[in-house]
């Protein structure tokens, strides 16, 4: 096993039987809904190509979103940066997040 990227708190990445968990990756908090979205699943991005992967290896990923209000305008540019591969397997849910100027966060499980 190995984890990287850690701090006293948490690992940003665990790999783990050739399975890579990504800790949540948040976006700006000055920013709206759409470019949250895309600030972390380009911060995903960035962490699987650091081990080695990619997101069409994205086994799996769990989106919390602020407000159900924001889940239409949160989708499309999910399905935009889906576009050229299959998307993993989703759960999405309302929740409270660590910052209250935070709209969305992502976290995910793919493959090496």
């Amino acid at each position: 096993m190995q984890k990287l990227k850690s701090n006293a708190r948490m690992s940003q990445i665990v790999i783990h039987n050739q399975t890579i968990y990504l800790s949540g990756q948040v976006g700006n908090v000055d920013e709206d809904i759409s470019a949250q979205t895309l600030t972390c699943l380009n911060k995903v991005k960035d962490l699987l190509e650091e081990v080695g992967s990619d997101k069409s290896k994205i086994l799996s990923a769990t989106v919390w979103v602020k407000s159900m209000d924001d889940f239409a305008a949160m989708n499309a540019v999910w399905d935009e940066w889906f576009s050229d591969t299959q998307p993993p397997a989703r759960a999405c849910g309302e929740s409270a997040l660590a910052h209250p100027d935070l709209l969305v966060e992502v976290t995910v499980i793919a493959a090496e």
